[in-house]
């Protein structure tokens, strides 16, 4: 194989890479540079391709920020607003 050949594959597969499961620490912190409470951002382990933003009432900069961040690490932003409960009868 030629070394253009090799380079090309080799970028086609990094593009494929699976994303990465951030460590409580790292979501933290970008939560925190984003103007977030402490578990408002957060992934799930089952899918590590989404990170959810789980702040009512965010401000349209702390879902840029999130988003920012987000596409720079590969993953897809999901925006809970809020969570409807069944009331109880």
């Amino acid at each position: 194989m030629k070394v253009g050949t090799i380079a090309l594959v080799t970028l086609l597969l990094a593009g494929c890479a699976t994303a990465r499961f951030h460590s409580e620490e790292e979501l933290a912190t970008v939560g925190r540079d984003c103007g977030l409470a402490l578990g408002e951002l957060f992934q799930d382990e089952s899918e590590k391709r989404l990170v959810f933003l789980f702040k009512p009432g965010a401000t349209i900069e702390q879902r840029a920020c999130v988003v920012r961040w987000a596409r720079k690490n590969r993953l897809k932003t999901v925006i809970v607003e809020a969570i409807n409960f069944p009331e109880e009868s």
